[in-house]
């Protein structure tokens, strides 16, 4: 079955779950801005993510551990004013949900009062307590297992999660975990396919790949990579529709063409004088 947007209601979160439950894929992608997200829902994705990937592809960090409440906060309320007709989900960046529920319903609650409709937090059983209370307070959390960038150094490196046989187990195990505790949706990052697959056909809930393979319930990648705006390589699990970088840096180098040639600004980029003002103009002369 496919899924397409039959209209312009926005998409909710039990509408994720009706997706699901009838074989209708996810579509998810990120924005960190007015124009992202209205390029994104204009294509009609089902789900906008306001992620902390903000650090990698925005903001000149290495990786996502730098990004504070502050920023995420910062882009959040730029994608909340395109009005999307998306679920408006936000990443929960590192520290913001670490240090017990208190810290993480302030923090989480900021965003829904600011126009997310859901947040995302990563890892597995350590927290579910956390995940509960956010659910608790009717704030709807995305979870997200596997190849979590906010464990960089913990994981040693972007490695793929879950090969060792113990290692897929937890995840299952986390999944179901994560599930039990309140999660509407759980993203799956960097694991092999069977195992996105098994956990898939284990939960009653959607889930969305990203280096997962083709077996989830959904699936998302980030913008910049969609679109190739970057110009560093990508990831194995990207597949690029286009080469904007190179699209990009090739028409503003035609622009800065034509303004060193004289051919830009041209007249249709220019205003003119009504012509009695213009008359005056040319026959104005200085005074001294």
């Amino acid at each position: 079955m496919s899924h397409a947007p039959a209209s312009s209601r926005s998409v909710t979160v039990p509408d994720l779950q009706r997706m699901r439950d009838g074989g209708d894929r996810i579509v998810m992608t990120t924005a960190y801005d007015a124009v992202t997200a209205r390029i994104a829902d204009a294509s009609g994705v089902d789900v906008v993510l306001v992620g902390d990937s903000v650090g990698n592809v925005c903001l000149g960090f290495e990786n996502t551990l730098p990004v504070t409440m502050a920023m995420m906060a910062h882009h959040l309320e730029a994608v909340v004013r395109s009005r999307p007709r998306a679920l408006l989900v936000v990443d929960m960046p590192y520290l913001s949900f670490h240090l017990g529920a208190e810290d993480s319903l302030r923090n989480a609650g900021g965003f829904i009062r600011s126009g997310a409709q859901g947040v995302k937090v990563e890892g597995g059983a350590r927290r579910v307590p956390v995940i509960r209370a956010l659910v608790e307070a009717e704030i709807p959390v995305m979870g997200h297992l596997g190849l979590t960038p906010q464990s960089l150094n913990a994981m040693g490196g972007f490695k793929v999660q879950g090969r060792e046989a113990s290692a897929a187990v937890e995840l299952l195990e986390d999944a179901l975990r994560i599930q039990d505790a309140g999660c509407f949706s759980v993203v799956l990052e960097g694991i092999p396919a069977e195992l996105a697959e098994r956990i898939t056909q284990e939960l009653s809930i959607p889930t969305i790949g990203i280096g997962a393979g083709p077996g989830c319930s959904g699936q998302v990648l980030v913008f910049h990579d969609i679109l190739g705006l970057l110009p560093t390589p990508s990831a194995k699990f990207v597949r690029t529709y286009m080469n904007g970088f190179e699209k990009l840096t090739e028409a503003m180098v035609h622009w800065g063409e034509d303004v060193r040639a004289g051919r830009f600004p041209g007249p249709q980029e220019s205003y003119m004088l009504p012509e009695p003002a213009r008359d005056q103009v040319r026959a104005w002369k200085p005074t001294r």
